[in-house]
Parts: structure tokens; C-alpha cells; sequence
């Protein structure tokens, strides 16, 4: 098994496959929707609707790009407030139609720029958090590279959270954590390890359910492999969901959450 810092360079890596390849590789029929009805569309967030065998879904995430051109075009993966209230839309959308949601996360946080605050970057994760909280479909949150502050967390209140093998999920970067902790950023290594951010920390902590595996090879060379294992575990776990009353749903979904806030006297 690598180090926590080494699947964070994993994780990070540029040729590790968009939300957008998870999606046309999972699912077909994929019908990409624009615009949050407000301001603008988000390049830094995908999103529309898609067949899981014959189920129809909504499906969203957060897009990175390969080259340094797409990257710039859509902000490395950093969705402005307007990505997330297309999130909400699209969510509010899947409610209407019983449609399940299933979200990609791969992002370093959500995009700390001047237009961003002005548009109310943090009410815009607050209200996707508040919604994801009450949507009454299913709702599973899939981490597929880096899992970074706020800006995961929005799309991570799913009914179920899973996470590949070299994926991670922190309150901020290790970079950031060194540099708060100790004022030496070049100790994100040391960091990294001790905010137990890998996949296997998370599942053992009970802040994710599930481990995707990875092929040998590398992911950006075998995408299909673990492609296909997410559309498996995918269709056996919106069977179990879709079978739940809205109640339950709605209930199991607050009592996973809850948990974090119990602690043993």
C-alpha cells in the first residue's frame, strides 16, 4: 500500500481521468445540461442526464482538464458558487423526476477568487450541503482524485460516499496544513500521513463506505477497469436505495451524518 503522500500525487496527477470520462465510460445516453439560472455556466462543473442500464440518472461533477488550456478554461477543477447552484439545480431537477444523483469529486477546493466571494461562494456550498441533506432520491458521492476543503465537502452528503484506491479528502491541503502547523510547507509529506486523508484512513473512520480498486497499471491506462467495478457496485447499490421509502432514505441519511458529532465518555 503507498503512503498517504504518494497517493496524493496519485490523486493530483494530470492524466488521471475526468469526471467527464468516469461518466461516458459508466453510463450512456449522457445528455449534458448548462447554466445555474443565475449567472453563468461553470466550466468547472458537468452535469446532465445519463442511463445506468435502463435506470435513468442525474449525473454531476467536478471536471479538471489534461492540458494547460482546459485546465485555464475550467479553473483546475475549482467550481465558482455559480458550478454549485448548477449542482442544485440539477439536484432539485433529479427530485422532481425520482432520479438518482451520483456525483464525481476531484477537486484541490472551490475557487478562491474576488467574483467568486462577491456571488457568495460559501452560501453556495452551504445551501448544496442543505439540499443533498434533504433530497428526497438517492444520492451517491464518488471521489475519484483529490478530495480538497469545502469545495468536496458540498458534494460529499450523499447517502453513500465511496472513494478510489488513490483518491483523498481533507479539510485542506497537507501543503497547508504544514504551513499553518509548523510554518514549513516543504513538511506536506510528514502532514499528509498525520491527517489521515487516504482512502483506507477514511473507510476505517467511517467517513467513507466503500474502496474502489485500481488497475495495476495506473488508471489513466485502464480507466474501463475500474469503470466498470463503480457500474457494478452502482446498479446493486440504487436497487437497495430505490427499494427504501422516502423516509428511511431520509432518516439513514441523517443518522450517518449525525454519527460525526457522537463521541464515547
Amino acid at each position: 500500500m503507498s503512503n498517504a503522500s504518494e497517493i496524493l500525487a496519485k490523486s493530483r496527477m494530470v492524466s488521471r481521468p475526468s469526471s467527464l470520462e468516469f461518466i461516458n465510460s459508466i453510463f450512456t445516453d449522457f445528455f449534458e445540461l448548462h447554466g445555474d439560472r443565475h449567472f453563468e455556466d461553470d466550466m468547472a462543473m458537468v452535469g446532465g442526464l445519463a442511463m445506468l442500464n435502463d435506470m435513468p440518472v442525474t449525473v454531476v461533477g467536478i471536471q479538471k482538464g489534461h492540458t494547460v488550456k482546459d485546465n485555464v478554461e475550467r479553473r483546475f477543477g475549482s467550481p465558482n458558487p455559480d458550478g454549485y447552484r448548477k449542482v442544485m439545480r440539477l439536484m432539485e431537477q433529479a427530485e422532481k423526476f425520482h432520479r438518482p444523483v451520483i456525483q464525481f469529486i476531484n477537486t484541490s477546493g472551490a475557487y478562491p477568487g474576488k467574483g467568486a466571494e462577491e456571488r457568495g461562494q460559501g452560501e453556495a456550498i452551504a445551501r448544496c450541503l442543505y439540499l443533498s441533506a434533504g433530497l428526497k432520491t438517492p444520492v451517491i458521492s464518488i471521489f475519484i482524485g483529490e478530495g480538497g476543503s469545502g469545495g468536496a465537502l458540498a458534494m460529499a452528503a450523499g447517502d453513500k460516499v465511496w472513494m478510489l484506491e488513490n483518491g483523498m479528502y481533507a479539510v485542506l491541503s497537507p501543503e497547508g496544513f504544514a504551513s499553518i502547523l509548523w510554518r514549513d510547507p516543504t513538511r506536506s509529506a510528514e502532514a499528509a500521513e498525520l491527517m489521515k486523508i487516504t482512502a483506507k484512513d477514511l473507510l476505517q473512520n467511517g467517513v467513507i463506505e466503500k474502496i474502489i480498486p485500481e488497475p495495476e497499471e495506473g488508471i489513466e491506462n485502464n480507466l474501463q477497469y475500474t469503470a466498470d467495478i463503480i457500474k457494478d457496485e452502482l446498479t446493486k447499490e440504487l436497487k437497495n436505495l430505490c427499494a427504501k421509502t422516502t423516509d428511511e432514505l431520509l432518516e439513514e441519511r441523517y443518522k450517518r451524518f449525525r454519527k460525526y458529532g457522537e463521541f464515547d465518555e
